[in-house]
């Protein structure tokens, strides 16, 4: 047995290659990278700083840990590299994927979600952001509808709670990625 590598002989899971990578990236390709995460500067400065992360779990940790600390500057900061709900930006694959649910949604679903989207931009100042991975249409039309009754305060903790899962799928893709990017 060798013993060159403490993590090959413990419980601790060696990293996974696009861990790997990301662990030992220069600190500017590293941060690009987590901007695709998260547009937040202090949640990406936070995540950066714990480097390197022995496996996907400390990742999330780390990430879980930032998001809880942000101030609502840093959250509207964040909030601010989302499209709305039903509108992805344009090139941007991750946007497009993430909102798959709205793509085949019919028209009057899409309609309604313009108006609902607009009505609540308007009350909070920002878009609705919710981790629309796996959701329909019709399930991400609901929620607006749901939360456009919140206080601005309960608003701003859901859309924390919101923000941290979709970076956790986010950051997996960083986990796992084939290749030599980040």
């Amino acid at each position: 047995m060798s013993s060159s590598s403490p993590r090959s002989t413990g419980d601790t899971p060696e990293p996974t290659p696009g861990l790997t990578r990301f662990n030992t990236a220069d600190d500017t390709t590293a941060r690009s990278a987590l901007h695709e995460v998260c547009a937040s500067r202090a949640w990406a400065g936070k995540v950066l700083a714990q480097r390197p992360y022995a496996t996907t779990d400390a990742l999330f940790a780390a990430s879980d840990a930032a998001m809880a600390e942000l101030t609502a500057e840093d959250l509207a900061e964040a909030m601010a590299g989302h499209p709305p709900i039903g509108r992805p930006k344009p090139g941007d694959p991750t946007s497009h994927r993430e909102q798959s649910g709205m793509s085949g949604a019919p028209e009057a679903l899409k309609a309604e979600m313009l108006e609902l989207n607009l009505a609540y931009q308007e009350k909070f100042g920002h878009v609705f952001l919710i981790c629309a991975s796996g959701r329909t249409g019709e399930q991400m039309r609901d929620a607006v509808r749901n939360r456009i009754d919140n206080t601005p305060e309960q608003e701003r903790e859901i859309v924390r709670g919101e923000l941290g899962k979709i970076n956790r799928i986010r950051l997996t893709r960083i986990a796992h990625a084939e290749g030599d990017a980040a």
